[in-house]
């Protein structure tokens, strides 16, 4: 009876190793701290309605997620913090404002939302252990970014940042 509980450890544990790669999970290294997110089923989630997200964009002068200046450049040990914040923005102004009567749309922004939640609570864990180092820097780009918005009134701000949400996630996809 012992060797099949070995041997079924054994064999879950090499189940997992190969189910990992196929469900989309990658590994995002944050300085000192490192996270899993499913990324493949964000981007999915993501290219079934950007194309109507950004059609209803009409701050087309307005970008937010400069990758240049804010995403790219950002110190290895500044990017849990900044992508805890961008996260938490995401979660609190974006997902929970954005409205529209198309419930496809609405679902595939809950599903994002979940998404990210998953990732704002590994992010949040790092934070409480003191991996997730908030340097000036990161507070610098995050009040950018903020500034951006405030150009905007609550719906265009949704609209915008779920617009320019593909240029999150290739950052993130960066970070594996």
């Amino acid at each position: 009876m012992k060797g099949f509980g070995v041997a079924f450890g054994l064999f879950s544990a090499v189940g997992f190793l190969f189910w990992t790669p196929l469900s989309g999970l990658k590994t995002l290294h944050l300085g000192s701290c490192v996270i899993t997110a499913n990324l493949q089923g964000i981007q999915r989630e993501f290219a079934e309605i950007r194309d109507t997200v950004q059609a209803e964009d009409e701050n087309i002068d307005i970008r937010i997620l400069r990758t240049t200046e804010s995403l790219k450049d950002t110190k290895p040990l500044d990017r849990c913090c900044f992508l805890r914040h961008l996260v938490r923005f995401y979660m609190d102004r974006v997902f929970k404002i954005y409205q529209t009567p198309d419930h496809h749309t609405l679902r595939k922004i809950s599903s994002l939302a979940n998404s990210f939640l998953i990732i704002k609570k590994d992010l949040s864990v790092c934070h409480s252990h003191m991996a997730c180092h908030c340097g000036e820097e990161a507070m610098e780009k995050y009040n950018q970014i903020l500034s951006h918005f405030t150009e905007l009134e609550n719906q265009a701000v949704a609209v915008k940042a779920l617009g320019e949400l593909g240029i999150l996630l290739r950052w993130m996809e960066e970070m594996i």
